[in-house]
């Protein structure tokens, strides 16, 4: 049976994918600075970098390639003080990425998340995105 520890924290994550679906940049914001804990960090390969900065920068950079993007979750763990989510990404290439123009294609990649919580808020990501089928799907690199 889950915690109580561990109902909130699933909570708390789908406020956040529910905010990601809106498709709203305001949005994903306003509620990304409500559930991340100011000092929150997000793990990337260089390092851990101030997440809620990291995190608008990357939904800004989604949202303009891919207007439509949805972010289908397929399965969700919660363990402790941790969630782990498996999602499955799907959008249309209509707006500039990486530097390319758009290219008109539609992607559909996943991704792993870990998301630790104290306090009721987010307080760490780590993540796998599988941008190669990505950029294959885009035509950038070759299959």
């Amino acid at each position: 049976m889950a915690t109580a520890q561990e109902i909130r924290n699933e909570e708390t994550y789908h406020r956040f994918h529910d905010a990601i679906n809106s498709g709203d940049l305001e949005v994903i914001v306003k509620t990304v600075e409500e559930l991340m804990a100011p000092d929150a960090r997000f793990h990337t390969a260089e390092g851990p970098v101030p997440a809620v900065p990291a995190q608008r920068r990357v939904w800004e950079v989604l949202l303009r390639a891919f207007p439509d993007l949805r972010v289908a979750l397929d399965d969700l763990i919660a363990a402790g003080d941790k969630v782990v989510v498996r999602q499955t990404v799907t959008g249309t290439n209509s707006g500039e990425y990486r530097g390319a123009p758009p290219t008109g294609r539609p992607v559909s990649y996943h991704e792993i998340f870990i998301v630790r919580f104290a306090d009721g808020r987010i307080t760490d990501l780590w993540g796998i995105v599988d941008v190669l089928t990505q950029l294959r799907q885009l035509g950038h690199v070759e299959a």
